[in-house]
């Protein structure tokens, strides 16, 4: 057992435990199965351990808008890799359950009927970079007719269930609407956004086969207006071979003035489609439990981005216990998620909505026309629920920025932070300069591929300083020994608590993936999750958990994961090192192991890129070198420092590791579009030979 010494800082605690959602759930639980939980990791175990019985209570205790019965959960014996199915004889729709609440029917077992929430509160607000338009509000009952409208008009267009739609466009209103009404037909949605190059777009677009694409007809970034009819008329040449696409339709990103598209091929106008629409009567076709409504992609840093379906009923239930659980949303939440459309933050965005909540769909970039544009927007809209990512917070701590002086945050109940692994050094300034001490800093993680967390907070425990608070109620998480590289269908070996290793889920749960689409989607499907370790899910995170505390600790992606001389560790150590002691003088970093085909062991690169005013030296390379020493252990020491103009990130800001790992160990990639700087790559083909490299050359 851990030591007091051993238990890191306590950084919040919640006041009132009993008055959360978290409190209320455990206790008609327990009152329900005659049990008594002391802890929220009780509570945790016994969900792993009873998975059947937790989700048959989660899904009789949530107002989920359904139809049908069911006599079996899932079957528990089912291997994972079998994908079974969940809830069979439930059917549901994702935009009716957006848009509507449920009441309990007559016999008090089901949540069938349908009331309306309340017709004139606000439920979006729509915030555009840099305050040059007023920002734009709509009501529920606006929205259900919005919404009405668009589905009618699709409809009479020929979409219909299992068909797709996808849309290129910004955090917008627009956005919401193409979204509701899409799936409100039982069709899948896709979106990206607007600032992916063509190719990452129709590396997108070419595998989803969409019937229509929804696409915003210009674009505003960092200040700059971009018109968008150039990259329309590419989109429409590239879907040339799509036998299902019939049409573009442009989304007027400037009210009251629509880009005229009239000479764009294939391509029309908003206005045009919705003049087809004979009412804007609602409507919802209902799917069964497990049939498709979302395709997200994968970062997709080398080849394509892996098309993931993923399932109604399965996000439906299992956000409605990651948000009205975990993360206390309710009716009176406001929601301000800063995303991209690209990413599956997107969902986090908008999912508010389920729970009778607002969001605020801010569009654009968080530093126009300065540093505190969100921190006003928390301020002036009483957010309750901000989502942002460690880069930010380590921009405003950079500008001395402290929001809890700068507006009154009083409303503010959690910030969640995700996208890249959260520095000590950034969670201890948000409790002792950033942040109000009341407000919970939830570091989440894992995404696209589950539609859910693998990691994230939760209400009955303390937050320690490190990682994740804990795991997510009803998925059963370990950690494994790594495989040896290469290695497939090996019987995974479970890690003590503290030991470091890979991710692992051992059973199946609601939110995994229907399936990949394509041809190869089944074979691809397999590869990415169950090939590694015989009957789990191999997640390809490097993770450990507290043994005490029950934290995790996410230290870099399992391929990225640093192995020299047999000492495995995660490149988020490293970064760590440089974050915490060289802010000052190096802006960012990117750690990679490289081994060439002729190498006995691995080596490690540390590639640095330095603030203005300031040079990778041999003093600095020493230091930098003697804290990784002192902080960690003389294995981790990086063999090779240097230099770099550039570190390659997705469009989503996170830095990328493995296009690097290969370069520097030999190999010749092609880089995905979903790449935000493709170009970047380029530098570290000169370390492969790095003995026979004297000065780095900065462009090649």
């Amino acid at each position: 057992m851990a030591s007091a010494a051993d238990i890191p800082r306590k950084l919040w605690q919640h006041p009132n435990p009993k008055a959360t959602q978290m409190w209320a759930f455990k206790q008609n639980l327990e009152q329900e199965k005659g049990l008594n939980f002391a802890t929220y990791y009780d509570l945790y175990s016994w969900s792993v351990k009873n998975r059947a019985a937790f989700w048959d209570f989660s899904w009789k205790y949530f107002p989920i808008i359904h139809e049908g019965s069911y006599t079996t959960v899932v079957d528990e014996s089912a291997r994972i890799d079998s994908i079974p199915s969940w809830f069979e004889g439930i059917r549901v729709n994702f935009a009716e359950n957006m848009l509507f609440t449920a009441e309990k029917a007559p016999n008090g077992t089901h949540f069938i009927t349908t009331t309306g929430k309340e017709d004139s509160r606000v439920v979006a607000t729509q915030v555009r970079e840099g305050a040059s338009e007023p920002a734009i509000s709509i009501t529920w009952s606006q929205l259900r007719q919005r919404t009405g409208k668009l589905l009618q008009a699709l409809k009479a267009a020929g979409v219909t269930k299992g068909d797709r739609v996808a849309i290129v466009a910004s955090n917008s209103i627009d956005t919401l609407v193409v979204f509701l009404a899409t799936t409100a037909l039982g069709a899948l949605f896709s979106s990206a956004s607007t600032d992916t190059g063509v190719k990452g777009i129709l590396d997108r677009l070419v595998q989803i086969k969409p019937k229509y694409v929804f696409f915003d007809d210009a674009a505003i970034y960092n200040g700059k207006h971009i018109d968008l009819r150039q990259k329309i008329t590419d989109i429409v040449n590239g879907l040339n071979g799509v036998l299902e696409f019939r049409s573009v339709v442009t989304l007027p990103r400037f009210p009251g003035r629509p880009v005229d598209v009239s000479g764009v091929p294939k391509t029309q106008p908003l206005s045009q489609l919705l003049a087809t629409a004979p009412s804007d009567k609602l409507e919802f076709v209902r799917v069964a439990f497990r049939d498709p409504f979302l395709v997200a992609f994968s970062s997709g840093t080398t080849g394509k981005p892996k098309p993931i379906v993923h399932g109604v009923g399965g996000y439906l239930l299992n956000s409605s216990k990651e948000a009205r659980l975990h993360r206390n949303h309710g009716p009176n939440s406001v929601t301000l998620q800063y995303t991209t459309t690209g990413w599956i933050m997107y969902m986090s965005a908008i999912s508010g909505l389920l729970y009778g909540g607002r969001t605020i769909l801010y569009d654009g970039s968080p530093f126009i026309p300065g540093p505190k544009v969100l921190i006003q927007l928390l301020g002036k809209y009483k957010v309750t629920h901000f989502g942002t990512s460690p880069r930010y917070l380590h921009e405003l701590r950079k500008n001395r920025i402290s929001p809890r002086q700068e507006e009154d945050l009083s409303s503010l109940s959690i910030v969640t932070s995700t996208g890249m692994v959260l520095p000590d050094s950034l969670a201890e300034w948000f409790y002792d300069h950033g942040f109000p001490a009341r407000a919970q800093l939830a570091n989440i993680s894992s995404g696209t591929d589950l539609a859910a967390c693998f990691g994230l907070e939760n209400p009955l425990s303390p937050l320690y300083l490190g990682g994740c608070q804990g795991l997510p109620l009803g998925i059963p998480v370990e950690v494994y020994d790594q495989a040896d590289e290469g290695a497939s269908g090996i019987k995974g070996t479970p890690a003590p608590d503290g030991v470091p290793g890979e991710l692992v889920a051992t059973a199946a749960f609601p939110t995994m993936p229907v399936k990949f689409l394509g041809d190869d989607g089944p074979q691809k499907y397999f590869d990415s999750y169950f090939a590694r370790f015989d009957n789990v899910w191999t997640h390809g995170d490097f993770i450990s958990i507290h043994p005490s505390t029950k934290q995790v600790f996410f230290l870099g992606r399992s391929d990225g994961v640093l192995n020299p001389s047999g000492i495995r560790f995660g490149s988020a150590e490293i970064y760590n090192v440089i974050e915490t002691q060289f802010a000052n003088e190096i802006l960012d970093s990117l750690c990679v192991g490289q081994r060439r085909p002729n190498d006995p062991d691995e080596s490690v690169l540390l590639f640095l890129l330095m603030r203005p005013g300031h040079a990778v030296t041999r003093q600095l390379v020493g230091r930098v070198k003697e804290a990784i020493r002192k902080a960690l252990s003389a294995r981790h020491v990086p063999r090779w420092v240097f230099g770099t103009p550039e570190i390659p990130t997705t469009v989503n800001l996170k830095k990328v590791e493995l296009p690097v790992k290969q370069i520097v160990s030999g190999k010749k990639i092609k880089a995905s579009g979903t790449l935000l700087n493709p170009e970047s790559l380029e530098y570290y083909y000169q370390f492969v030979d790095v003995e026979k490299l004297g000065e780095p050359k900065s462009k090649l």
